[in-house]
């Protein structure tokens, strides 16, 4: 790194709190190195009380974009100056681009592309399908706008009855008036609708943060009579890399089950393209992280 450190060299952040623990500067500069790029990402722990001034901070600095995590994805969107399609359906944003380094700040959101690019590598395309979802948090918006634009056929969209369900209704609602997809939402609590849901998918995605800590313990999914080996099941968890719900998946027959760790990945080649114009190389970040 110190080696390619220059007076020239460009700079990416990430803004958010708690950080430290994040795999994305890892991944952002193997790839810059990789690419023999004059790029620096580094990691800055900062929440909605210094957002504004760190906002401030990317056009001053001439950073070339941002992405952002918790606390920051809805905090921010009054602070940037144009937000992408799927940011403004989604409420939220991921990424930031500084524009020909003009201060000019276009918000978007990745996380649902990122997902989309995770199933397709494992074979599963979206377009035409059923698909359970459960989660109403940032990440499943962000999965179901995308799989709603993408071309899902019926998103059945699942979560407790706590303060994120009311954000599951305005997805909704939004996915209807904007898409073609068909999409409902139902309360996690009525387990016989989501078993049958579940029956009638070929595809379930968990948006939601069971099986990671302090959840270790919790799936979501407890009768064995719903794993099918044609139900491909993706857990947005990545640490642990083994959820309870993707061991349970694997003991009763599940043959496509996997992590957010690929998610995660594809989220970041996104953002690296738009923030940079170039290709992530996926592949040689692969065998770094994995």
């Amino acid at each position: 790194m110190s080696e390619r450190l220059n007076g020239h060299t460009l700079l990416v952040s990430l803004i958010a709190t708690p950080i430290r623990h994040s795999l994305s500067p890892t991944m952002w500069n193997e790839a810059f190195a990789k690419n023999g790029m004059d790029y620096a990402y580094l990691a800055f722990e900062v929440g909605n009380e210094q957002l504004a001034d760190a906002v401030q901070g990317i056009r001053a600095l001439k950073i070339q974009g941002s992405n952002v995590s918790m606390p920051n994805k809805q905090a921010i969107l009054p602070l940037l100056d144009e937000l992408s399609p799927a940011a403004k359906l989604v409420g939220a944003v991921n990424t930031v681009v500084n524009k020909n380094e003009s201060g000019h700040l276009i918000g978007h959101v990745t996380d649902g592309t990122g997902a989309m690019r995770a199933l397709q590598a494992e074979g599963i395309d979206i377009k035409g399908q059923i698909v359970t979802l459960t989660g109403c948090g940032g990440a499943g918006t962000a999965i179901a706008i995308q799989a709603a634009l993408d071309g899902v056929k019926e998103l059945r969209i699942f979560n407790r009855d706590d303060e994120f369900y009311a954000n599951g209704e305005e997805t909704v609602r939004k996915i209807l008036e904007d898409t073609d997809a068909k999409v409902t939402i139902s309360p996690l609590e009525d387990q016989e609708a989501f078993k049958k849901s579940l029956a009638e998918s070929s595809i379930y995605i968990d948006a939601t943060s069971a099986g990671m800590k302090p959840q270790e313990d919790v799936s979501l999914i407890t009768d064995p009579a719903v794993i099918r080996p044609d139900l491909a099941i993706m857990d947005v968890v990545y640490a642990p890399a083994e959820t309870k719900l993707l061991k349970f998946a694997r003991e009763n027959g599940a043959t496509v089950a996997f992590n957010g760790l690929q998610m995660m990945l594809y989220q970041g080649a996104e953002a690296f393209k738009l923030i940079t114009g170039e290709e992530m190389p996926v592949d040689y970040i692969k065998s770094v992280l994995f």
